[in-house]
């Protein structure tokens, strides 16, 4: 789901650098208000789970790459979208300078689908569902499958924007993949949930409480 250089017109990755400038604020913002120093070691670890869990890249058709996201994870444990943000700019940045993962043009769009989108949708998906269902492994689960997919179908659009690949066949190869990728991240993101809420529930911003006696 990282989109190399060159695969946008530099213009288009100005309007998404701009674009995620603002949420990137906004989640600046967030960090100074709500990250405390408690808080601060359970960002690093966050930031260091998700670089790892993006690190399995399965390559896609037309260039680009599939992998779980971790927006949705990010979120949920910090209680905020902006969190996702916050966290996943940060990787994004280590992963396009040191690692060549991800253009340095595009990183804007890049944080615009893992990051915004990623983590608005897991966010609200999550909170959503719990008011429904009163289930955190059900809400977890399809919080972070839609995190998952959802922005690899924005990465189809922006590409077919872009010129680079046809729309369909941009949407039915991100799709096809990631939906069956955010299976496995809806599996992971409940087992990490689960373990952190149990070990450290004073941390969790979720509103799930660990199970008694566990």
């Amino acid at each position: 789901m990282h989109i190399p250089d060159a695969f946008i017109p530099i213009w288009q990755g100005a309007i998404y650098w701009i674009i995620a400038l603002v949420f990137v604020a906004l989640a600046l913002r967030w960090a100074r208000n709500e990250m405390s120093e408690e808080k601060l070691p359970l960002v690093a670890v966050l930031a260091a789970g998700i670089f790892a869990l993006q690190s399995f890249n399965l390559p896609v058709s037309m260039g680009t790459s599939g992998h779980l996201v971790g927006g949705a994870l990010a979120a949920i444990i910090l209680g905020s979208p902006f969190a996702a943000i916050f966290i996943l700019t940060l990787v994004l940045i280590v992963q396009a300078i040191l690692f060549g993962d991800g253009g340095i043009t595009v990183l804007g769009a890049n944080i615009i689908n893992m990051g915004v989108i990623g983590g608005f949708v897991g966010f609200y998906t999550f909170r959503g569902l719990m008011g429904v269902t009163k289930s955190m492994p059900v809400s977890v689960f399809f919080a972070a499958w839609l995190a998952c997919l959802i922005p690899a179908l924005a990465c189809a659009v922006e590409m077919a924007f872009a010129g680079t690949f046809p729309l369909t066949e941009g949407l039915v190869a991100m799709g096809i993949y990631h939906a069956i990728i955010g299976v496995i991240e809806g599996f992971v993101t409940i087992a990490v949930i689960y373990l952190i809420t149990t070990a450290r529930p004073d941390l969790v911003d979720t509103g799930v409480k660990a199970p008694a006696g566990a």
